[in-house]
């Protein structure tokens, strides 16, 4: 794990309504006059923390942060009503008319490269750069090697303890789905625990094993969004539905970040990203997993970063 300092302060945090349901917790960081850049945490259901800020020199960038639907200080907390990636994008674009800014870099990782991604399709012309780090495209083979036995072969038996929770005969996001939205309260509960164990033990590259027996409420939010997207599948129109629309995004400089041993979001989709991109950088991390906190990932964007 790199060594890490925070020293950009947030200037202002509020909480914007986006609709009748959704108020979004932002912070506006950094040099007011900088480059201006919109970081997209993972999840979906994760959070932004003080050291989401710590890739940013904060005399060049001025950096916005939020939590998205249903999870963080955001709230309503794990509210999925009206929470896909078409949602938040029509929130980026609400943070940033409200901010009044015109053209953004954008930085997004693990899910966040997909929301980045989205955005990009509907909004090419709002953005003048793109980072992405740990690249999900939302297929089912990127929701199968996940969750139906892909990571499984390399973490066996947090696998089973995962799997085990759902019978056999019952798909496993299904089977979660039922248990996260039914009335038995203490299978719900289990439910959550059971998927955000999973997750949490493949982070990082050398892994750690999170204690079962807790709970907290980030777990609980990466649980309930996590399997609400890919019960509905990313809610995108088709399977391939962010390289095939490349085209739109195709003018748009990127950098790719990607871990060499990332078993979240195996090198293959941000390979094929790449291919799809004219005017992508293809950085595979050797020694990198999926954190961006790890020292060679962090090293990396920083430096990415520094240069634009």
């Amino acid at each position: 794990m790199a060594m890490i300092q925070n020293d950009m302060p947030v200037r202002q945090a509020f909480h914007l309504p986006v609709d009748a349901t959704h108020r979004l917790y932002v912070e506006d960081c950094g040099n007011p006059e900088g480059i201006p850049v919109i970081f997209l945490h993972g999840g979906p259901g994760g959070h932004i923390e003080p050291i989401c800020r710590t890739f940013f020199a904060p005399e060049k960038y001025r950096v916005i942060l939020f939590d998205q639907r249903g999870c963080g200080k955001s709230r309503p907390f794990l509210s999925v009503e009206e929470n896909t990636p078409f949602s938040g994008v029509a929130d980026i674009e609400a943070i940033r008319t409200h901010l009044n800014i015109d053209t953004w870099v954008v930085f997004g990782g693990s899910y966040g490269s997909s929301l980045a991604l989205t955005y990009a399709i509907l909004h090419p012309d709002r953005i003048r750069h793109m980072i992405l780090r740990g690249v999900f495209l939302g297929r089912k083979s990127d929701e199968d090697w996940l969750y139906r036995g892909g990571a499984g072969a390399f973490y066996p038996e947090q696998y089973d303890y995962f799997r085990d929770f759902i019978s056999k005969e019952t798909d496993v996001v299904d089977g979660y789905h039922a248990a996260m939205t039914g009335e038995d309260e203490e299978r719900k509960e289990e439910a959550f625990r059971r998927w955000a164990k999973w997750e949490d033990s493949l982070v990082t590259l050398l892994p750690h094993f999170p204690d079962p027996k807790t709970l907290s409420d980030e777990e609980r939010s990466i649980a309930r969004l996590e399997n609400h997207f890919f019960y509905h599948h990313m809610f995108y129109p088709s399977d391939n539905y962010l390289l095939e629309n490349a085209k739109t995004y195709a003018h748009i400089p990127m950098d790719i970040v990607q871990g060499r041993y990332d078993v979240i979001c195996p090198p293959s989709g941000a390979y094929a990203l790449a291919k799809a991109s004219p005017r992508a950088k293809l950085h595979l991390v050797e020694a990198g997993g999926h954190s961006p906190y790890d020292t060679v990932m962090f090293e990396k964007l920083k430096e990415i970063l520094a240069t634009l």
